[in-house]
């Protein structure tokens, strides 16, 4: 295990002589929110693991919006297929919360990944995890409430922030979700009178946390339990 100076917890998992054997090959970056990493059919240039923040991965609709696939945080990384030759960005890869991460060019990251089984084992384990949320997420939008999306949404969002607060406008929860604003304002504004959050503009104060987790969909377990179940990582504070 890496040393805690490592907050990407994929990294900081991997035995120390292999990280050292990365170490040269890792450029820190800080990128702010609405960064566009990615559009579909990018070459995949570089492997990002986040410190902290949050990257969304988007599936574009016909009307120029996207709707949330997944998201990556500290627990995760995006692009790490690009070590077995996928070259090319499946999805929309946008900053969603103020980002700091470490990459790692494609190129030596596939030259790692030949060498080494235990970063082999971290980029198919990362991308299973990626499956899992797609999965998930797809079942949650067919299946559950706008406020109980929006509930879970907002913890998942929560699990990665450093503090209570989220930096977060209606219009950018709206399209996440897949929604009109109108409804995210209502929900929001529900939300508040019953004391779970605090909302200003732009900013949305998680309250109570237990509050939230008895309105949303089971489905915010569920992302969690996988991260355990492939990763053996808990997902959270």
């Amino acid at each position: 295990m890496v040393s805690n100076e490592i907050k990407n917890q994929l990294l900081a998992a991997l035995p120390p002589n292999v990280f050292n054997a990365l170490r040269p090959d890792l450029v820190h970056v800080e990128l702010q929110v609405r960064t566009q990493i990615y559009a579909s059919e990018d070459e995949v240039q570089w492997v990002y693991f986040p410190s902290s923040g949050m990257i969304s991965m988007l599936q574009s609709t016909a009307d120029s919006r996207g709707i949330e696939l997944a998201t990556i945080g500290r627990e995760g990384a995006l692009g790490t297929m690009a070590g077995f030759g996928l070259n090319r960005a499946l999805t929309v890869s946008v900053v969603q919360m103020p980002l700091t991460a470490v990459k790692i060019s494609a190129l030596n990251f596939r030259k790692h990944v030949s060498q080494y089984a235990s970063v082999q084992e971290m980029a198919l384990k990362s991308n299973e995890v990626i499956l899992a949320q797609t999965q998930i997420t797809a079942a949650c939008n067919a299946l559950h409430n706008v406020e109980q999306r929006f509930c879970r949404w907002l913890l998942q969002t929560w699990d990665r922030s450093e503090n209570d607060t989220i930096t977060l406008t209606q219009e950018f929860l709206s399209e996440m979700l897949g929604v009109r604003r109108t409804s995210v304002t209502e929900i929001a504004s529900k939300m508040q009178a019953e004391g779970l959050i605090r909302y200003r503009r732009g900013l949305i104060e998680v309250l109570d946390q237990p509050g939230l987790e008895q309105r949303a969909c089971d489905c915010f377990h569920a992302v969690r339990h996988a991260e355990q179940t492939i990763m053996g990582i808990r997902l959270g504070k």
